[in-house]
């Protein structure tokens, strides 16, 4: 006998829209944008010219319709094994992703959203297809109702978990978190040595520029530029150069501190435990948390990263040339889902590099000598030729040439001389190159490091290796070595292991993952799994 319970139909996970506040920080946010536009017309415009006026309020209109039509047209919910997304009027969007591969949640609050109490929600996902793995976005619900989101997407105890019905929504307990790391104001050193602060200050400058140009302004009509411009003038052409090499490091050093200071201020990382309070390591593997690593920093912008320790795959420690010199680094997680600009999976600013390594022994829960601090095995001395001959056969056809260039070019010959010093630059650019190959086996972990002007070292989990490629050039053949890439799921998608002797590769991949490689291992390196 069937009771009245079982009976009753499942009730449907009703659809619902972003905040209506959204309303007017969409049609604002465009405003801003297109203003640089509107003060070029109203500036350059004629007097009599009508469009001088009706243009700008015609763009206000068309961006207040834009909105409410986005607004009107965009729905989603979630349900116990979906989150999914219709947007879109004329070209109609409806994405979905399973619950269960969402990898990472990204909270982002720009100031305009955080005037009016609301954030974006990323959700990044990993899936065979392109649409999916890129996951989706909810611009904008209230920050109570990200926060609430961020938490129950994460939940993998609530993902099997009975859909909520009607407009009831439970809240997920608060977790309790353990901080990691927060930022000390002493890392801003490390700031004007990253290459992408300093590429943001390039662009603020490129920006300003251009809008000065749109605008019909010449620098040089402000009283102190001027003034500056006639003294350079009059210089010597040695103390001209000098005096603008100067300024243009001081206003890099200023801009990338400030820039780190937007990005990082209040910065903290946290590890957050699993629904049932427990925050230990996952059955099944040491070394595998239950919690969720979450970081929060920013300024002006708001922003927040979760990534689930389930889905974690590892940490990368990058060290750019610059950074390598002051004796910084960076720790990133290897997790799919993140994105792949230069700050995605960042799970601390630029620091010492012992607090890189530090950080990823937490975020990984092993001990830094089984990760990125791992003793490597050197490769063998094939590698240091092939390292050898790519700096330095490029950089001897670029010296023949500037020879040849004097020869023909009489008042272009005093470059010759100079440019021989490019040659020394060039094999100790090799030499390091090859100082900084090196793999190792850890129980748990690949250990591989490599590259010279943005070294990088990576500790990725055995159990997260789902494939290898072998891939052997022509001059790698001659030479009697492969490089063995190991495909993942997480962060690039395949991590190389380069210039490893050919039989050496194959027992790496082998001992890596066992039992994988074995029926394939009698074809040799040339095949790919």
């Amino acid at each position: 006998m069937t009771s009245d319970t079982d009976a009753r139909p499942a009730v449907e996970t009703p659809w619902r829209r972003l905040d209506k506040r959204m309303l007017v920080v969409g049609p604002l946010g465009s405003l801003v944008r297109f203003l640089p536009v509107a003060l070029i017309v109203l500036v350059t415009g004629r007097g009599g010219d009508p469009m001088r006026l009706w243009l700008p309020v015609a763009i206000g209109v068309l961006a207040i319709l834009a909105g409410v039509v986005r607004w009107r047209t965009t729905q989603y919910r979630i349900t116990a094994e979906r989150v999914e997304l219709h947007s879109g009027w004329l070209r109609r969007q409806q994405r979905s992703v399973p619950r269960d591969r969402i990898r990472t949640v990204d909270l982002t609050a720009k100031l305009l959203h955080r005037i009016f109490g609301l954030s974006v929600v990323q959700i990044g996902a990993a899936s065979g297809s392109t649409a999916e793995s890129s996951g989706l976005s909810l611009d904008a619900v209230t920050t109570a109702e990200a926060e609430r989101l961020r938490r129950e997407l994460l939940d993998r105890s609530r993902v099997a978990g009975p859909a909520p019905a009607g407009d009831a929504v439970a809240d997920p307990p608060r977790p309790r978190a353990t901080e990691l790391a927060r930022l000390r104001w002493s890392w801003l050193r490390f700031a004007p040595l990253t290459f992408s602060a300093i590429a943001g200050v390039g662009a603020v400058g490129a920006a300003v520029f251009n809008l000065f140009d749109d605008l019909g302004l010449n620098p040089r009509d402000i009283t102190a530029v001027d003034d500056a411009t006639e003294r350079l003038t009059h210089t010597p052409i040695w103390l001209t150069v000098v005096v603008l090499a100067a300024v243009l490091v001081a206003v890099a050093v200023v801009g990338a501190m400030l820039l780190f200071a937007e990005r990082w201020y209040d910065y903290r990382l946290t590890r957050e435990a699993a629904a049932d309070g427990s925050a230990g390591i996952a059955s099944g593997g040491a070394g595998i948390g239950t919690g969720t690593l979450h970081v929060r920093r920013g300024l002006l912008t708001r922003r927040s990263l979760s990534v689930s320790e389930q889905r974690l795959r590892g940490a990368e420690v990058v060290e750019s040339l610059l950074l390598r010199a002051g004796r910084g680094a960076q720790c990133k997680a290897l997790s799919a889902g993140l994105s792949r600009d230069a700050q995605g999976g960042a799970l601390q600013p630029p620091c010492p590099r012992d607090e890189a390594h530090r950080v990823a022994s937490a975020a990984l829960r092993e001990h830094p000598q089984e990760i990125t601090l791992a003793l490597l095995r050197r490769h063998p001395r094939a590698a240091l030729l092939r390292r050898m001959t790519r700096a330095l056969g490029p950089t001897a056809v670029l010296v023949a040439g500037v020879f040849a260039a004097g020869a023909a070019v009489p008042g272009l010959a005093w470059l010759g001389p100079p440019s021989l010093l490019l040659l020394p630059l060039a094999a100790l650019l090799g030499l390091d190159r090859y100082r900084n190959l090196g793999h190792e086996l850890t129980s748990r972990h690949l250990v591989s490091r490599q590259g010279s002007v943005q070294r990088r070292t990576v500790a990725l989990q055995r159990a997260g290796v789902i494939g290898w490629t072998f891939r052997q050039s022509v001059f790698q053949r001659r030479s009697g070595v492969v490089s063995v890439e190991a495909i993942t799921a997480a962060g690039a998608g395949g991590y190389t292991v380069l210039d490893v002797g050919a039989a050496d590769g194959a027992a790496l991949a082998d001992a890596a993952v066992p039992h994988l490689l074995t029926p394939f291992l009698a074809t040799g390196p040339e095949s790919g799994s």
